[in-house]
């Protein structure tokens, strides 16, 4: 049975969402994927219809959101539906959403030098073989400098600074480029890389995000019905979400 996703796109037009949407489409119709492509965040409103997916890629960058389609998208990703994506269509969205920043891993808060700073993306050894066999290489874009969560596992960063600004009188830092995460039983993927349509049609990034979207994809057939149900369950009871906007 092919395994189906939900890609929504939409927000600041600079990031080119719908054709980035178009270019995911087309990797995951490679891998025998049924595919929905949206540009309404009402496309979140039915939370039944959303666990009933096995991925999820938002591609929307900045605008609002609705609260509860938050907690749908959370309710279905603690149920083992995973959820991927790039750039500022996943972890620039929804700036006074912290729940959304909570369950995605982290937030962007700079581009020093804006776009065509050319950087290095460095593979990182890590227990996880998604990035095994790529080699690090170079991207002319925006290099994201982002606040994230100290419990995703880091499988590229990229070093700062490049250019000078107010934080490069600090010492050199290594920033994540990608990252995976928990959240319930469902997995995380983020790739900061994506500013345009061209940077993800890069074949180091095409790789990337294909590995990212069947990874989190896969999360859900590894948990049987009860744990899925049992979580949640979880999910609708937590009471840490909720808060933000």
């Amino acid at each position: 049975m092919s395994k189906k996703a939900l890609i929504v796109w939409g927000g600041w037009d600079g990031h080119e969402p719908e054709q980035i949407a178009q270019i995911f489409k087309g990797i995951l119709k490679e891998e025998n994927f049924e595919v929905e492509v949206s540009n309404s965040l009402d496309s979140y409103a039915d939370v039944e219809k959303l666990k009933s997916l096995d991925l999820i890629i938002p591609h929307w960058t900045m605008g609002q959101i609705e609260k509860k389609y938050v907690l749908n998208i959370s309710e279905a990703v603690v149920s083992g539906v995973g959820i991927a994506g790039c750039h500022g269509g996943m972890c620039d969205s929804f700036r006074n959403n912290v729940d959304w920043q909570f369950m995605t891993g982290g937030n962007w808060v700079a581009h020093p030098g804006n776009d065509g700073v050319e950087y290095m993306v460095n593979i990182k050894h890590s227990t996880s073989p998604l990035l095994e066999g790529l080699s690090d290489f170079k991207v002319v874009s925006e290099q994201y400098y982002l606040h994230f969560d100290p419990a995703v596992e880091v499988l590229a960063t990229t070093r700062f600074p490049v250019v000078e600004g107010p934080h490069s009188t600090n010492t050199p830092v290594d920033m994540p480029v990608v990252w995976t995460k928990r959240w319930g039983v469902g997995r995380v993927f983020y790739s900061s890389l994506g500013h345009k349509a061209n940077i993800v049609d890069m074949p180091e990034v095409r790789k990337i995000m294909r590995r990212g979207f069947l990874w989190t994809a896969e999360g859900k057939s590894l948990y049987g019905t009860n744990e899925a149900v049992a979580a949640s369950g979880n999910a609708r009871s937590y009471t840490g979400m909720g808060d933000s906007q």
